[in-house]
């Protein structure tokens, strides 16, 4: 036999991992673990525990705490205790206290690695390589952070006691995303860990305890959902960072509507990975096994859509089924294995149940031959389904296993429409030694992070999470420390006291009433229309209602909008969408000059009118600051940029601002016109579109607003504007599923409203909290804060050096 056929003939020995050091840690604790809160090891107030098991064999590891929410309160109150002296260290201290976390983390980066292993299931190849690195990673990094916390976030404070959920995927890689961050900008944390792998969050508290963190600063709670529920409910908590699924996400965003908790969400996803005909099949490939194969598939950001060029697909997918064939799947300590343990059984039969309805919707299943699983453990085989149908089960349901769902395209714009034809919109990724059609695709696909020429690449200086139902809010970089930070003013801003209905209740006729002159010597009628599409619009009811000034007297008649004008106007905005995103921000910037000059010239007529309303001194002052504003949102057009990030690997990470989309806005009471400029026009800067609901007490002004965008090129339907009863018609863009974005600035009744039937699509909504405004002060009423919620972030990876 030559050499070749001998190497050939070779087969992989065994080579397992040593973990005799997990085993005396687990026996140290007699494999029983209570809660850590305040410092302390503490029994579970109800006195029950569940079992963590291994997957890899169902041989049980410990007994871990079931969480009450006697535990809960006891852990919020510990972390509301700890919250004033841990801001009161300072930035340099706190920065020490993660740099030690850090260091810690790589002290017993080998335990850490073998446990996380047996609790989770994965390779210990993952473990050691990619999971603990990354821990240590992300409290070095933060570590800086908290250091020049002052300088880079002037004006910002910690929310305060931060409740933390994390998912069982990447057990001490997500309690390290969401607690460096959070430790890093002042606040303080309660951390509940996924029923199935709570042992290394465990192990972190030990290390908490060896780092001398002030007591109560970090507790962990263990426990199922009912113990996330209690967090995610209890009334002392300021904040809930979840990462976990779409379906859950959905329930907090309802359970956590009623109060003012900060909520950032990383959800399901249903990851594109995109082929052209001139990528590199080899290396795309081996990007393939790390996109799907990783962590048994069971990733949220995991590549499990393959979308690849016609022109090669038959040749692309022969590779795939060759290299499939060379996985290793078996026991995960085994360091020479590729595939290890679904976490556990119940999610082992969701894997089998959803492949087995994938079949039966047409598509063709292939698994390595003659591929022998363990006799005990959760394993499913590696496994590939062509002729998939992009609305098949398995091409719009997360497996969260490992499968992968093959689909073709003949074109680049046929592949960005495959590529975003799901509800999600976490990561993708794109193959093409064409580096134009890479970045162009990139461009338009609606994820939070694309990765060129490569998959699966994470550093804690580059922001993550998704778009759409894959959530909002993200996780490192500036852009995460933004998450657990909030402007001084506005913690502390008064609560708006409840306005009454500018509307009596009646319906008038469309010309119902007479209306005093804009300039108080003549009578005249005063109706304005609907402003959809760029046209005047009469409203669908055929009713109007009546706009009085303060003085009572009639004003003149506004058009009372309904259900179908909303629909109406979303359908004119989305239409108008894509045209006004592409156009360039010096454009958007040239218009909105335009629009500021329009109204300069108007200005007297404007204030005149709406001095009947709020008087003549804020009538000047509101059309003055109103020009100032747009002229401010002008200036910043092209200059929000995004960020260039430098991860420690050979790429670069560019961070760009874009365009949530389609944006529903109430706009606030107590100043109808410079309200309305102050919430609209950030969002119309950034390259969104809009549906406004123009103040009830003075809807009027809509009549002025149109006929400036309708004389400052302006395209139409970028701004569209609805008037009518506030709540009502609140309630419509809340539960309109083509919305994108919604933005409300009422009392807090309306802010709950917004919030709660937000949940359906999942839509960003930023909210007053109930809280007021100086819409008069440039500080508070303009400026970055506003630009942030204007735009979400994508990270594109590209290679980048030697």
């Amino acid at each position: 036999m030559s050499v070749t056929e001998k190497f050939v003939s070779m087969e992989w020995g065994s080579a397992p991992e040593d973990s005799r050091e997990v085993v005396t840690w687990l026996d140290a604790h007699s494999r029983k673990f209570g809660h850590f809160i305040g410092g302390e090891w503490r029994r579970p107030a109800d006195g029950k525990y569940f079992e963590s098991e291994d997957p890899s064999t169902g041989d049980v590891l410990a007994s871990v705490a079931q969480g009450a929410s006697a535990d809960i309160d006891a852990a919020v109150k510990a972390a509301r205790g700890a919250l004033s002296g841990w801001q009161k260290i300072g930035g340099h201290a706190r920065a020490r206290y993660l740099y030690a976390l850090a260091r810690l983390a790589q002290k017993h980066s080998r335990r850490l690695a073998v446990l996380e292993t047996m609790d989770n299931g994965k390779p210990i190849r993952e473990s050691r390589d990619l999971d603990i690195p990354l821990v240590a990673r992300h409290f070095y990094y933060h570590a800086g952070w908290a250091q020049i916390l002052e300088s880079e976030f002037p004006g910002y404070v910690a929310c305060g006691v931060v409740g933390q959920i994390i998912p069982w995927n990447f057990p001490l890689l997500m309690l390290a995303w969401k607690i460096a961050p959070a430790l890093a900008a002042g606040n303080t944390v309660v951390l509940k860990p996924a029923e199935f792998t709570p042992l290394t969050a465990l192990a972190f508290a030990e290390l908490c305890v060896e780092a001398e963190l002030p007591a109560g600063v970090v507790n962990i709670v263990t426990g199922d959902g009912d113990t996330g529920e209690a967090l995610v409910m209890h009334d002392d908590v300021d904040k809930i960072a979840f990462t976990g699924s779409t379906e859950v996400g959905r329930a907090i965003r309802k359970a956590t509507a009623t109060s003012h908790k900060r909520l950032s969400l990383e959800l399901g996803g249903k990851s594109p990975f995109v082929i052209f005909e001139d990528a590199d099949l080899d290396s795309a490939v081996e990007g393939l096994v790390d996109g799907i194969w990783l962590n048994q598939g069971q990733v949220c950001c995991a590549g499990s859509r393959l979308l690849v060029q016609e022109s090669v697909s038959e040749a692309l997918l022969e590779k795939v089924r060759r290299r499939m064939s060379t996985l290793r799947v078996g026991p995960p300590l085994d360091k020479a294995i590729d595939v290890g343990a679904i976490v556990a059984r119940v999610q082992l039969e969701r894997i089998d149940r959803l492949v087995k309805q994938g079949v039966a919707e047409g598509a063709t299943c292939w698994q390595p031959p003659d591929f022998a699983l363990p006799p005990r453990g959760h394993y499913f085989p590696p496994t590939l389904l062509s002729n998939v149908q992009p609305a098949s089960v398995v091409a719009q349901q997360e497996i969260f296993g490992p499968v992968l769902a093959a689909m073709t395209f003949r074109t680049p714009r046929e592949a960005v429409e495959l590529a975003n034809n799901t509800t999600y919109g976490l990561a993708a990724s794109v193959w093409s030694e064409t580096v134009n059609v890479a970045l162009q695709v990139a461009a338009q696909l609606k994820a939070g992070v694309v990765w060129v020429n490569s998959t699966n690449l994470f550093d804690a200086a580059c922001g993550f999470g998704g778009y759409r139902e894959s959530g909002y809010g993200r996780e490192g970089g500036r852009e995460g420390m933004l998450e657990y930070l909030e402007p001084a003013w506005f913690a502390k801003a008064p609560a708006l006291k409840p306005e009454k209905s500018a509307s009596d209740g009646k319906h008038g006729g469309e010309k119902a009433g007479k209306a005093d002159g804009s300039n108080g010597t003549s009578s005249i009628d005063r109706t304005v229309k609907l402003y959809v599409g760029g046209k005047q619009a009469r409203p669908d009811s055929g009713y109007s209602f009546e706009v009085r000034g303060a003085d009572g007297k009639l004003l003149g008649e506004a058009p009372l909008g309904n259900r179908k004008d909303i629909r109406n106007a979303v359908e004119a905005a989305r239409k108008a969408a894509e045209g006004w995103a592409k156009s360039t921000a010096h454009n958007r910037a040239q218009i909105l000059y335009y629009i500021a000059e329009n109204f300069s010239q108007r200005s007297e007529e404007i204030a005149g009118r709406l001095a009947r309303v709020v008087g003549a001194k804020q009538a000047r002052r509101e059309v003055m600051v109103s020009v100032e504003r747009v002229f401010a949102y002008a200036g910043w057009a092209d200059k929000f940029d995004g960020l260039v990030h430098n991860p420690p690997v050979r790429n670069i990470s560019i961070a760009m601002n874009e365009p949530i989309g389609t944006a529903g806005v109430l706009c606030p009471a107590d100043a109808p016109l410079l309200g309305f400029v102050s919430t609209v026009m950030p969002l119309v800067a950034m390259g969104n579109v809009v549906v406004a609901i123009p103040s009830e007490r003075y809807a009027l002004v809509m009549g002025d607003l149109y006929q400036v965008f309708e004389t400052s090129d302006l395209p139409g339907g970028v701004v569209n504007i609805v008037s009518g009863r506030g709540t009502e018609l609140l309630r419509v863009l809340a539960e309109h599923a083509d919305l994108d974005a919604l933005w409300s600035f009422g009392d807090d009744a309306q802010s709950v409203m917004a919030k709660s039937l937000s949940a359906g699509n999942l839509k960003q909504v930023f909210t007053n909290e109930g809280r007021a405004i100086d819409w008069f002060d440039a500080a508070r009423g303009e400026g970055k804060w506003w630009l942030r919620h204007a735009v979400q972030v994508k990270n594109v990876w590209v290679p980048y050096g030697e």
